[in-house]
């Protein structure tokens, strides 16, 4: 036979830039976020450590002026029950909202799923590396006065012996919940039809902000540094994408005015 033609195998490259079937989409990104838990819940840092990390970090912010959860959590705590649907939205709109947008984007909008997908890998592993070698303690656990809203009104305990074994409470720089809702909001405001579904799209990472906050989970700098890892995870992802998909990928579509992730 002829080497020439001999199908030759997909490169990596190639592979990473393609849409797959969505079993497999499901269980690649299935796996390796499992990985990512096993590897975060590894952190052995001190609670003394990340809480001098944390001093510094809201050194920062007293500096520029942007210290302002505290006041956040209060306002948040005078309205009846909103801090139980806080805290219920800090588990289910990460996890239950990601993965519907996923499913979404992948029936809707196959050909930018890999950019978004390798997106979120790649800021993933940017934040499991920053977790490792730069624990921080969430303001909940700061001993800055912050309630841990989570565990008190949505009676969810992330320490407790059943989650405590996956879950690292020091990894909270970057903001990986900000981050996702970052990258979910702008891709639904840009592919999305309907005016309504551009407004949740444009909404959603604010909303998610004042969820991270409110809770105690995150401060304002944290957020920041989320944004920063879903930038890098796209220069990455682009990096990723072969040329000829990055070109087709900025083409608009047929009746949908903003074709862009």
């Amino acid at each position: 036979m002829n080497v020439a033609t001999l199908h030759r195998l997909p490169s990596p490259r190639s592979l990473a830039s393609t849409p797959h079937r969505g079993l497999v989409e499901v269980a690649t990104i299935f796996g390796l976020y499992g990985f990512y838990e096993v590897v975060r819940g590894q952190g052995n840092a001190s609670l003394t450590v990340a809480r001098e990390h944390t001093d510094g970090i809201v050194a920062l912010e007293r500096h520029l002026h942007l210290f302002g959860e505290r006041t956040v959590q209060r306002a948040a705590h005078w309205v009846p029950t909103l801090p139980t649907i806080l805290g219920i939205a800090y588990i289910a709109l990460h996890f239950l909202g990601t993965a519907a947008f996923l499913i979404w984007l992948h029936r809707t909008h196959p050909e930018r799923f890999p950019i978004v997908r390798n997106t979120l890998i790649g800021a993933t592993g940017v934040a499991l590396a920053i977790y490792i070698l730069y624990p921080v303690a969430p303001p909940r656990l700061a001993g800055l006065g912050f309630v841990d809203t989570v565990t008190h009104n949505a009676k969810v305990n992330l320490s407790s012996d059943l989650l405590g074994g996956l879950y690292n409470p020091f990894a909270a720089v970057p903001s990986l919940h900000f981050g996702y809702a970052l990258l979910v909001g702008v891709t639904v405001a840009l592919l999305a039809k309907g005016r309504v579904a551009r407004a949740i799209g444009w909404s959603y990472p604010a909303v998610m902000l004042l969820v991270i906050v409110a809770t105690g989970n995150h401060f304002f700098f944290d957020a920041a540094g989320g944004a920063l890892a879903i930038g890098f995870g796209y220069v990455a992802a682009s990096w990723v994408d072969s040329p000829a998909r990055r070109a087709k990928r900025w083409q608009p579509d047929q009746g949908c005015a903003v074709a862009t992730c």
